[in-house]
């Protein structure tokens, strides 16, 4: 008789230890598909995305009061420390209803900046619906309209959610029909909520349970399991996200990768709570993890079909396009002994990141170095903070540049990565250059702005559009003019009110040429760029007045030019710094200190010839920093 009670006493302890019910610790036990409901959520930086997941995860007991903290799905220090979500995140929360129902939310919480829309778009395809979340102080931003219509094309059903009402500047009716004039979706259905407060939490959860369809799937059939993202863990290999569309995923199953044909066995399966926790099994329209021993994550392609290695299912999910960097630059190590401790730097964070790409680089200024591929700047640079704040590295980044295509005078094309690889433009027919849609929201008064800039930069105007106070400008723009400094020049002309996003448009051929930058005659291949004709002169004297300043003088003359081909459009020259060899001539006739200056000028000629002329890396990082 004392086996029962001691059981039911165990049973006790557990109940009064831990406030959350019995059922969530049950792995085995699945749940039916009218009761699951999966939605990520979207919206522009800073609208408070991250903040609602808390109150979300705190809200259903997710998470222990002790163990919560602000921003809890933004794992990274970067993200913390910043402000922003890079990467989705993902957790399963158990609500009970209204109608006393038990539901199961997965709840993926996407970046909303613009370098990440590839992060957003395939969390889209793993979910039924979004909540759009709008600060009620600041209305419809471009990159609300980004996003939400990345949900409209995944056929989502879409809650709106004003945020922020506990600040004196809300105005939440102005919001509404902003969302409807601009969006064009209906906001009678909006919630009104303090993401900081708390205040709506538990209409966004019924809202939530009511308003979003469940998912659709059968148990019977044979699997079939979108991979939605993969990491590398220290301690357990790839960890592979999954939303299963069919069938059911157990422990031990054999899976077979219907992109590659690679087979593995499962060794865990479990869920995010938001931490890892164990499950028996993953049934239809369930969002979880696996781990299956797998090496490398670029063995596990995002977008790939999961199914059985026997009996699996016959046609592929359509799976989305991978992302393709549009933004290159190399990376070199300030000390060239650091060149090993880089190289594993970036294959470890390459592990991790399947759009960063990279390739093996010299240069005869830098040293060996890495040319590396991202998708856009913020990217680049938070990967550049991430060397150098984990791996304690410090870095020389060079110009910034886009993919352009070169097509030679035989009908064969290229891709050039780096200016300083432009083959001869005898044997090149022309050149293209990708192009961007760049939606530009911006309150009136700044408007005339922004136009000019756009203009500066070869915009293209194809819209102008009106949204109360606030002007929409849609611009076909270059995207090499973007990628330096367009975002800090909007934002400066603006006083930060602008908001902006843009899509790849593909390539349109332009009057591009390769510009050099030659030291003391001697080609300088960090500094080389691509730049229109038009703007060529003005951008080769403003790089050669600043290495003039850059440059320490040498005992010699050091001419500094840019030049296309063979042509110099801009020279400063560096004077020489000057040793007085007459101060020991007292008196005597003017001939011998006229033999001395002579004598000195032919050994400054000879030096110059031979001289090499020392760049510090200091010259480099201000000079490429130009646009600055």
């Amino acid at each position: 008789m004392q086996i029962p009670q001691r059981h039911a006493a165990d049973r006790i302890t557990s109940i009064s230890i831990d406030h959350s019910p019995l059922w969530q610790h049950i792995p085995h036990m699945t749940t039916d598909l009218a009761h699951i409901r999966n939605f990520s959520i979207v919206a522009h930086i800073d609208h408070g995305k991250s903040t609602l997941a808390d109150r979300l995860i705190q809200a259903t007991n997710t998470v222990a009061d002790r163990d919560m903290k602000e921003q809890l799905l933004d794992a990274m220090d970067i993200e913390r420390e910043r402000g922003i979500t890079i990467k989705a995140n993902t957790v399963r929360i158990e609500y009970e209803a209204l109608d006393g129902e038990n539901y199961v939310l997965n709840l993926i919480d996407t970046p909303g900046h613009v370098d990440f829309a590839y992060e957003v778009s395939r969390s889209m395809r793993a979910v039924e619906g979004s909540l759009l979340v709008v600060d009620s102080t600041q209305g419809v931003e471009a990159q609300t309209l980004a996003n939400v219509y990345q949900a409209i094309d995944a056929n989502h059903e879409i809650v709106p959610v004003f945020n922020k009402i506990d600040l004196p500047a809300s105005d939440i009716s102005r919001v509404a029909e902003q969302v409807e004039d601009v969006i064009g979706i209906d906001a009678s259905g909006a919630i009104a909520v303090s993401a900081k407060t708390g205040e709506g939490i538990r209409e966004v959860l019924e809202a939530i349970v009511n308003t979003l369809p469940a998912p659709k799937g059968e148990r019977d059939a044979p699997l079939k399991a979108m991979l939605v993202d993969s990491w590398y863990d220290p301690y357990l290999g790839v960890v592979v996200l999954v939303r299963i569309m069919d069938g059911v995923l157990k422990k031990g199953d054999k899976i077979k990768m219907m992109q590659t044909g690679a087979t593995y066995p499962v060794d865990r399966i479990g869920v995010f709570r938001p931490k890892m926790e164990n499950a028996g099994e993953l049934g239809p329209g369930e969002i979880g993890f696996l781990t299956a021993s797998i090496k490398q994550v670029r063995d596990t392609k995002v977008g790939d079909t999961i199914t059985h290695e026997k009996k699996g299912c016959e046609k592929p999910l359509p799976g989305f396009n991978p992302s393709i960097p549009v933004v290159f630059c190399g990376l070199f190590p300030v000390d060239s002994n650091e060149f090993e401790d880089l190289r594993d730097a970036i294959e470890k964070l390459a592990l991790n990141d399947a759009s960063f790409s990279y390739e093996m680089e010299t240069s005869a200024a830098l040293g060996f170095g890495f040319r590396c591929g991202f998708l856009g700047l913020l990217h680049l640079e938070v990967i550049r903070d991430r060397i150098e704040r984990e791996y304690d590295i410090e870095l020389i980044t060079t110009a910034p540049s886009v993919v352009y295509h070169v097509y030679m005078k035989d009908g064969t094309m290229q891709e050039l990565h780096n200016p300083a690889d432009m083959p001869d433009m005898t044997v090149v027919d022309h050149l293209e250059e990708p192009r961007i849609k760049a939606t530009i929201m911006v309150p009136d008064e700044f408007l005339g702005d922004v136009l000019k800039l756009c203009q500066d930069r070869r915009g293209i105007q194809l819209d102008l559009t009106y949204a109360g106070s606030r002007a929409m400008a849609v611009y076909d723009l270059p995207l090499n003019e973007v990628v330096f400094d367009f975002y800090d020049r909007l934002k400066s002309v603006t006083k930060g009110y602008a908001s902006f996003d843009y899509q790849m448009e593909g390539y349109r051929a332009d009057n591009l040429v390769k510009m050099s930058i030659l030291v003391n005659d001697e080609p300088v291949d960090a500094l080389s760029m691509m730049v229109h004709r038009d703007r060529a002169e003005t951008r080769g004297r403003a790089m050669c007045e600043k290495l003039k300043d850059l440059i320490p003088r040498h005992m010699f003359k050091i001419p500094i030019q840019a030049a296309i081909g063979g042509k110099v459009i801009a020279r400063e020259t560096l004077s020489a710094l000057r040793k007085d060899v007459t101060a020991k001539c007292y008196g005597g006739d003017a001939t011998r200190k006229k033999k001395l200056l002579e004598k000195q000028k032919a050994g400054k000629k000879k030096m110059r010839q031979f001289g090499k002329v020392d760049i510090p890396q200091e010259a480099f990082i201000s000079a490429l920093k130009m646009d600055g």
